[in-house]
């Protein structure tokens, strides 16, 4: 599964390198949102979130905080989004997991979302959150 974020990991590709660790790399979007626009990626070469590793996950969770943070540092903004899309129904444009952090500018670049919140029904609620609490596996280092 070669995508173009394998081959910057593999350095066949140059990009504006933000942060790398033994997990993740992570870099300026080539086609930015806003100013400070950067992408995680996992080193670890997965198409969706839930066929990431423990590791790889966790160290994309770190450094996903990381990089926010150094944004906020930075460039002093005070709203970011984070963006992850799975699949292509989903508007995952590249099939390996990346997460983007997009900083609100205060001109109003950034992201734009249109939010259309539905009602939940409180008993199916109940039932599906039943069903999925006995999916949720324990892990190594789990309390």
């Amino acid at each position: 599964m070669a995508t173009i974020f394998t081959k910057i990991i593999n350095r066949e590709i140059p990009c504006h390198l933000v942060h790398e660790d033994a997990h993740t790399i992570a870099f300026l979007d080539i086609g930015p949102l806003s100013d400070g626009h950067v992408l995680v990626v996992p080193k670890e070469e997965r198409e969706f979130l839930h066929q990431l590793s423990d590791e790889s996950a966790a160290a994309l969770g770190r450094a996903v905080a990381r990089v926010s943070r150094a944004l906020v540092e930075e460039l002093g903004c005070t709203a970011y989004n984070i963006l992850q899309n799975n699949g292509a129904d989903a508007h995952q444009a590249v099939p390996h997991v990346h997460f983007h952090v997009i900083p609100k500018a205060p001109d109003g670049r950034g992201l734009g979302i249109q939010w259309k919140p539905g009602a939940i029904d409180h008993a199916a609620g109940a039932a599906l959150c039943a069903r999925l609490s006995k999916r949720m596996k324990p892990q190594v280092g789990d309390p």
